[in-house]
């Protein structure tokens, strides 16, 4: 039975790149594997400059000033290192969900922390807006697509402050003017390949500006000027990162998966919205392209849907606890069939009933 992987952590990966990924794992390089080779020889290397490359290719920022690197710690990781590099005196942050909530909590050990919004009132159902940004501040940070929530960012202000904008769950899934942003980072695991790496994209001219020092490890000019190699990187991460990056080029580009992502996207939210069984939980006006959350409207309903998923292949589909339900996650590898198969289960259960 073909399965289909809705699961919102590691992300579904392209067949093609699974296959490379294991043909690696056991030669890579002249009966080597990718694993035991040195990070340091010329086929690692390449290696990493080719996933650097292919990332400000894709999004468009190849030669605007911007360094992609590949660093460890995942994006939570990230919540303080971005505190540690720009951080002054005071920062402005959107509060959208739970990882916006985390990386507000983490700045706030360095400096003062002001929230320009918040849609913590209504669960994170919503994403705020009218919202003015303080010219004076160090910089503007957003969370452009909270996985838990099912909601998303669908514009970004014009900010008078260096944005920053933490794209973990939908970097690289739709167009947008990147050359916007400051810096972006993501966690490697939702669109790009198996977790241990992170990418980050930051415009150099941002950096060097604040008064405290920073530790090596948390300092993105160290790691730019080692080309994402100051320690030993996490060298399968970066590999499936790089195989999963071509695979995208090799499609088009954004504007390719960007069409294919809202074909999935028009699909389970129609199927949401003329179901009565089903309710979505997020705003129709802020719903995520890549994590479609909804709940049953009859709990009584609950074992015979899990039973159907089930038979169905359906892996995944269970919905975070803090919003409960279901959370289909469709990122780019997922492909327009699996989320047919999900619709057309939820469609039978309504004739069932």
């Amino acid at each position: 039975m073909k399965r289909h992987n809705f699961s919102a952590g590691p992300c579904i990966l392209p067949g093609e790149v699974l296959q490379k990924a294991s043909e690696a794992v056991i030669n890579f390089d002249n009966g080597l594997s990718l694993l035991e080779i040195s990070h340091r020889s010329k086929p690692f290397v390449d290696v990493m400059e080719n996933a650097r490359a292919l990332a400000l290719e894709l999004l468009g920022l190849e030669g605007k000033g911007y360094k992609a690197l590949f660093l460890q710690g995942g994006a939570s990781t990230q919540f303080l290192m971005v505190a540690l590099n720009l951080l002054e005196k005071r920062a402005g942050y959107l509060n959208t969900g739970t990882w916006s909530d985390k990386a507000i909590k983490e700045a706030k050990i360095y400096d003062d922390i002001y929230e320009v919004a918040s849609s913590k009132d209504a669960n994170y159902n919503y994403i705020p807006k009218g919202y003015d940004i303080p010219a004076e501040y160090d910089y503007f940070h957003c969370t452009s697509n909270n996985t838990i929530f099912g909601t998303q960012m669908k514009t970004f202000p014009n900010s008078p402050i260096p944005m920053v904008c933490d794209m973990s769950s939908d970097i690289f899934s739709r167009q947008l003017d990147f050359s916007k942003f400051d810096l972006i980072y993501a966690g490697a695991q939702k669109n790009m390949g198996p977790a241990g790496a992170t990418l980050v994209v930051v415009k150099e001219d941002v950096l060097g500006k604040v008064s405290r020092k920073i530790p090596s490890m948390m300092d993105y000019k160290v790691h730019i000027s080692k080309s994402s190699m100051f320690n030993t990187p996490p060298v399968f991460s970066v590999y499936v990162s790089m195989l999963t990056l071509q695979w995208l080029k090799n499609l088009g580009g954004i504007a390719a998966i960007e069409k294919e992502n809202e074909k999935k996207a028009q699909l389970i939210y129609s199927e949401i919205d003329l179901n009565p069984l089903f309710k979505g939980f997020s705003t129709k006006a802020d719903r995520s392209t890549m994590n479609a959350t909804f709940t049953l409207a009859n709990e009584d309903l609950k074992e015979t849907f899990e039973t159907m998923i089930k038979e169905a292949g359906i892996n995944g589909l269970n919905g975070h606890r803090s919003v409960g339900g279901y959370r289909a996650s469709m990122y780019n590898a997922l492909t327009l069939e699996s989320v047919g198969v999900l619709v057309d289960v939820m469609s039978e259960l309504e004739r069932k009933a």
